[in-house]
């Protein structure tokens, strides 16, 4: 299908499609202690058939146009990805998340996919709002939607049951206009 270069490093954004399942399964196999740190993404693959089962979810809604999931891969390998939790094409509006492994943390993978999901949301789709749901203790999810240039527009309180308590969970989004003119400010700048 595609491969989208996401830099100088080997990295590249890729659909991410029930027939890697296998490879999908040994990746979160590498990474789930952390990964479920603050997300249960990918708890319910546990073997082949439930990680095919996961993809397979999304690849439902990706036909819906209703969401998506995409691999990031570093130097051939499945490391993590970025998907469309919810998109809304009737309303504008859209969420995009993430997971990463560990061993490809630090590199700035994740803010570099989310960029592209961003703009094809916004230059593609017409969107007008996409926001970024993160646990208030996850700094580093925290930290890319920052340095996606999101607002912070609050916290749900005590809103996801979480291992044995509650989680609150932070807000931030960026609107069309908002995305274009950092967009425009940043071209401006390299010239």
């Amino acid at each position: 299908m595609y491969a989208i270069p996401l830099g100088d490093d080997g990295a590249e954004l890729r659909p991410l499609e029930p027939w890697h399942a296998e490879e999908f399964l040994a990746h979160l196999d590498r990474g789930r202690e952390f990964i479920n740190r603050h997300i249960p993404f990918g708890a319910k693959a546990t073997d082949v058939d439930s990680a095919r089962e996961v993809i397979q979810a999304y690849a439902d809604k990706r036909a819906a146009d209703r969401g998506s999931i995409h691999g990031i891969w570093l130097d051939g390998t499945l490391v993590g990805g970025v998907l469309f939790v919810s998109f809304d094409a009737a309303t504008g509006c859209c969420e995009i998340g993430c997971w990463l492994e560990p061993a490809a943390a630090g590199r700035g993978l994740i803010t570099r996919a989310s960029r592209v999901l961003i703009d094809w949301a916004f230059d593609e789709r017409g969107m007008h709002r996409v926001a970024w749901h993160a646990a208030a203790e996850n700094t580093p999810s925290i930290n890319v939607a920052r340095r996606l240039g999101m607002t912070r527009e609050g916290v749900l309180r005590q809103s996801y049951p979480w291992r044995d308590g509650r989680q609150d969970y932070e807000i931030w989004a960026v609107l069309a206009p908002e995305w274009r003119d950092a967009r425009a400010r940043a071209a401006h700048s390299d010239h």
